[in-house]
Parts: C-alpha cells; structure tokens; sequence
C-alpha cells in the first residue's frame, strides 16, 4: 500500500533557491529531498532542545534535590481548582 503524501507550498526569493539548488547539486539529490532533509534535521534538533537536557554532577544533584522535595501548596490555585466551572 501506497503511503500519501501532504504537500507543503512555499515562496522564496530567486537567490534564495539558487543557493537551496546549488547545496542540493553537490549533495546529488533533488531540491524537495533536501528541504526535506534540512527541514526534518532542524525539528528533531529544536524537540529535543526542549526535551533533552545536560547538567553539571552539581547542578544535577540541586535538579534532584528539587523534584524531590515536597510541592509547596499555593493557596491560589487551590481556591481556583475547588471553584465551580462556569459551565457547570
């Protein structure tokens, strides 16, 4: 079974698509597999940026130290969670 594709339209300045069609010539393949390729390296990159972190053995351990230790009640959002919904 055939997998579907989604198009993805874009506009870009001439100069701009030479450079894209100069980078994907020495690369040996077409313009879309390398925006494809660009575009997909740069998502994986930015999500696991948000994701994925390094710390010191130090600031490590003051990281554990807080996930560890007991939440601190805020009265606020108490109130705020304990109030009816206005559409109830």
């Amino acid at each position: 079974m055939a997998t579907k594709t989604a198009p993805i339209n874009m506009r870009v300045e001439p100069s701009v698509r030479s450079i894209i069609d100069a980078a994907a010539n020495l690369l040996k393949v077409d313009r879309t597999v390398f925006i494809q390729t660009a575009a997909l390296r740069e998502a994986h990159e930015i999500i696991a940026n948000q994701r994925d972190f390094l710390l010191e053995d130090k600031a490590f351990a003051a990281f554990e130290e807080a996930l560890d230790a007991p939440a601190e009640v805020n009265e606020g959002m108490v109130d705020l969670l304990s109030r009816k919904s206005p559409w109830e």
